[in-house]
């Protein structure tokens, strides 16, 4: 029988901290919201809802951490996805809160929450990552390419995460109803879905991860993110007068979908011009044929009977 794998521990304690603080934070904001005999009530069901979270979070948490020296990441998409959908439940109320109380415009609170989201997410996909746990990733090379690869999924959710922020930060002139229903469930969707793509990647690569062979998620990437939020931000400038748009994500997402097409040529091209078959020079002597393991022993043999007939 084989022998589960080791726990580490500092890392089950790190994202348990990390998940509970980020959910705590969002249910101070639910109980700040309410007024009078409500607010009772609603700090009764978040602290039910997150006793009942937390005991779920003690075995998936758990679980990951027996993975996270291994080359799976199953655990991982299951945790990332229970978070990301308890959380944005808390933040589709807190929104909706805001929503309803135009008149109070607490600058520092709605900013907070944005800060909160931007830096609890994508620390946790750092956490679930663990790159620094990859001992099976020896060449700094590929570990440093990996990371950038990484990079850009969290530069990718701060991207979803700032389209999702218009929705509760002040603004002079409200969107429709319909469009902000859009821009907040496709928001979410991305948020649940692009990062359990990239742990699938990781995942299906295994021991012998090759990361510039890791294509599905800068394809989806470029599809679901860098064009679609163009065109959101777009009608948002052109159809609603949005002052709020931020034009550098535009010129990141502009700039990402010519890095990415380049990146995707480059790949082809290799692909076309790797030619098929083992490399015979640096594979084992072991794993040869006989006929090819005596043609590179034979070289070998006749120096040795140089040096007995000298």
């Amino acid at each position: 029988m084989v022998p589960p794998p080791p726990i580490s521990k500092p890392h089950v304690c790190l994202s348990t901290v990390l998940i509970m603080t980020s959910l705590v934070l969002m249910d101070a904001y639910l109980v700040e919201q309410s007024q009078g005999s409500r607010k009772l009530g609603i700090c009764v069901m978040v602290a039910v809802g997150d006793l009942c979270f937390l005991l779920v979070l003690r075995y998936v948490a758990i679980w990951v951490g027996a993975e996270v020296k291994t080359a799976k990441r199953g655990y991982a998409m299951i945790l990332w996805f229970l978070y990301v959908f308890v959380l944005e439940i808390k933040v589709y109320f807190v929104y909706q809160n805001y929503k309803a109380d135009r008149k109070s415009l607490d600058l520092i609170a709605r900013k907070a929450l944005t800060l909160l989201l931007s830096i609890c997410i994508p620390a946790l996909y750092v956490l679930l990552v663990a790159t620094e746990h990859m001992e099976y990733v020896r060449t700094f090379k590929k570990k440093e390419d990996l990371r950038n690869r990484l990079f850009w999924v969290i530069v990718d959710m701060l991207d979803v995460l700032d389209i999702q922020a218009n929705l509760w930060e002040p603004q002079k002139k409200g969107l429709p109803l319909w469009a902000e229903g859009i821009m907040f469930f496709y928001c979410y969707i991305l948020l649940l879905v692009l990062p359990c793509v990239s742990l699938c990647e990781i995942s299906m690569q295994g021991i012998g991860i090759m990361p510039h062979r890791m294509m599905l998620y800068p394809m989806l990437s470029m599809l679901t993110v860098n064009i679609t939020t163009i065109f959101i931000r777009g009608s948002n400038m052109v159809f609603f007068r949005d002052a709020r748009v931020s034009s550098i994500f535009m010129g990141k997402n502009m700039l990402a979908i010519g890095m990415k097409v380049c990146m995707f040529v480059q790949y082809q091209r290799h692909q076309h011009h790797t030619p098929p078959g083992p490399d015979l020079q640096h594979s084992d002597p072991a794993q040869l044929p006989t006929g090819l393991r005596k043609s590179r022993d034979q070289p070998a043999c006749l120096e040795e009977l140089a040096r007995d007939n000298t």
